[in-house]
């Protein structure tokens, strides 16, 4: 019995030793587990489409708005978090995650945002309306059950599927004031789906050991860097085009069109000298231009639409 005992004592003290030295999650840990920097241009999107949707909203509602898509970008990026900590711990640009260090749990970052989905969309429901609070559960649910669960480790397609739910977005802002859909904001949510593709390519050609040890097929892995640079630049032309588009069915003015232009021609040109000389500098470089280019882009209409309003021109 005094052996029983004294094993047992030893057991429990090793237990609470183990307990005492596990890393402790900090506020800090559970921002970054919502990707703050992935949740700024989700945040941004939506609000453009919020800002340019006819009818206008009351400015604490236009809060609440932007809130709940704020909540939503953050409970899947928490929910991919808690699915990925394997992948995670074992990659450069992710170790320092607080799943992958093990700050936060799996079990415990699941929860948190399964928590914040479902405050997100009924604060879009109750706040705004229904329609709006719909097309942001299907965007989280999309964004977990497709792109996450079922395409990243499956597919060199995971990105570009899965950019359906990163661009979705401007058409939520949009309906969470006018509780319809509309051309305009469709062509936002078009400009999105086909920027992310380049963006996270050019991520994955400077990150692809990252992503062949681990097993997820991005495209440079699967089809390799020449197959990839073609694409990154198809979809850059692509993606400059179609962002003429507001500004040809009246959506936007010149001075929209004058950015739009102005910003393709510096992605599709900086696209271009990634495919004529591939390197991984190119590839950062490119990578950072696409999150230059989205910005001007949606910060072009805001200031076309807010000249428009002031001067009527």
């Amino acid at each position: 019995m005094a052996t029983g005992g004294s094993r047992a004592v030893r057991e429990n003290a090793g237990a609470i030793e183990q307990v005492a030295t596990a890393p402790v999650a900090t506020p800090l840990d559970y921002w970054r587990l919502l990707k703050p920097n992935v949740m700024q241009l989700v945040v941004f999107t939506g609000a453009v489409g919020l800002y340019l949707a006819p009818g206008g909203v009351h400015p604490l509602l236009a809060f609440v708005a932007v809130l709940a898509i704020a909540l939503g970008a953050g409970a899947c990026a928490a929910i991919n978090n808690a699915y990925d900590a394997d992948i995670d711990r074992r990659m450069h640009r992710t170790r320092g995650r607080p799943t992958a260090t093990g700050r936060i749990a799996p079990a415990e970052a699941l929860g948190t945002g399964i928590a914040l989905g479902l405050i997100a969309v009924m604060l879009m429901g109750l706040a705004l309306n229904w329609l709006a609070a719909g097309l942001l559960a299907f965007t989280m649910l999309f964004y977990v059950g497709v792109y996450t669960l079922l395409l990243k480790r499956r597919t060199p397609q995971n990105i570009v599927v899965g950019g359906v739910a990163g661009a979705l977005p401007p058409v939520i802002g949009w309906a969470a004031v006018t509780g319809e859909l509309a051309l305009l904001p469709l062509l936002l949510f078009l400009i999105v789906f086909l920027w992310t593709p380049p963006h996270f390519w050019s991520l994955a050609l400077y990150r692809n050991d990252d992503y062949r040890r681990v097993g997820v097929p991005m495209l440079p892995v699967v089809a390799g860097r020449p197959t990839t640079l073609r694409h990154i630049f198809v979809y850059a032309v692509a993606v400059s085009l179609v962002a003429l588009l507001p500004a040809a069915i009246g959506g936007a003015g010149w001075l929209y069109a004058s950015i739009a232009l102005a910003a393709g021609g510096m992605f599709t040109f900086t696209a271009w000298r990634l495919l004529r000389t591939d390197s991984d500098r190119l590839a950062v470089r490119c990578f950072r231009v696409s999150i230059l280019y989205l910005f001007l882009i949606f910060l072009g209409l805001v200031v076309d639409y807010a000249v428009l309003r002031a001067f009527g021109i």
